[in-house]
């Protein structure tokens, strides 16, 4: 981006806009350089108007969560990042409907409609992600996903235009969307849940975060599940079985705990996942004739 275009961006949202922020604090994975600009989202008027400024001078846009599935180059990011962050976090309970904002995280989610006595949610709770990058990718656990319970999306389209989406105008797949498939801007997710008793939905949500924790490397940053599923397979099962666990690059490695994570163990660089996401690539592919595809958004640098 050239230095003009920062710097009209930046006076026609009224220096809304940081500077040359780190984003390896706000990805779960704690690596990537910097963004040349950050938007911390606040309201849709502000994130569309950035949208739409950025556009029209042909900046790049990333749009960021959580950051629990998206890892960055150690260069960073040349352009304009939106952060829907807890600013943007919102979260509104209708009978069995609950509304959230983009930026409203899953576990906060999770314990706001267990309160309230609403089922249907809890195969999210110990979910690291945002409301908006969660119906995005159509994330799930547990053998359910966000298809089963999203009624309704407000998103921006690349055009500028707001659309509202119903579940079925949505495409959902395997950790696929519409809104993946036509770069479509998630703003704010309706979802239909049901009448349950809050005891029993506290304890299976106790229930799934003992399961996580017994079988994810939770107490190291990383990007969740790095590879996508295979087709008839598991990827942290091929892993396993090629002898990687614990294989390492610099301060990236398998996970010992659970092979289809790959985790930071407290020095890791963007260079380090990619080189060893590409070694785990190869000896799968070598041993079981299997290509893995990586799950995680790779930003700024080519992953092949």
């Amino acid at each position: 981006m050239l230095d003009g275009d920062a710097e009209r961006l930046m006076a026609a949202l009224e220096d809304v806009l940081q500077p040359n922020v780190s984003l390896s604090p706000i990805l779960s994975i704690r690596t990537g350089g910097p963004a040349r600009l950050l938007l911390e989202a606040s309201n849709e008027r502000g994130v569309c108007r950035a949208i739409e400024e950025a556009r029209r001078l042909g900046i790049p846009i990333l749009l960021v969560g959580n950051g629990s599935n998206t890892l960055v180059a150690d260069t960073g990011f040349d352009g304009l990042v939106i952060h829907f962050g807890p600013d943007y976090a919102d979260i509104v309970i209708d009978g069995d409907a609950v509304e959230a904002q983009s930026g409203a995280l899953l576990p906060v989610v999770a314990k706001r409609v267990a309160e309230a006595g609403l089922t249907g949610f809890e195969f999210a709770s110990g979910i690291p992600g945002s409301i908006g990058g969660a119906a995005f990718m159509n994330a799930g656990a547990f053998g359910r996903d966000f298809s089963t319970i999203v009624e309704r999306v407000r998103c921006l389209t690349p055009q500028g235009e707001i659309l509202e989406l119903d579940n079925q105008d949505m495409a959902y797949g395997y950790r696929t969307s519409r809104f993946m498939q036509e770069g479509l801007v998630v703003l704010h997710v309706r979802m239909k849940l049901a009448p349950g008793n809050k005891e029993e939905i506290l304890v299976r949500m106790d229930t799934y975060t003992a399961e996580r924790r017994a079988k994810q490397p939770l107490n190291y940053p990383s990007a969740g599940s790095f590879f996508r599923r295979p087709e008839g397979h598991f990827a942290g099962a091929l892993i396993e079985e090629a002898g990687l666990k614990g294989h390492r690059v610099g301060g990236a490695a398998v996970s010992t705990l659970h092979a289809g994570f790959l985790i930071n163990l407290g020095d890791a660089t963007t260079a380090d996942f990619l080189a060893l996401m590409h070694e785990v690539q190869g000896e799968v592919l070598t041993r079981f004739g299997v290509q893995l595809e990586n799950e995680v958004r790779i930003v700024g640098v080519d992953p092949t």
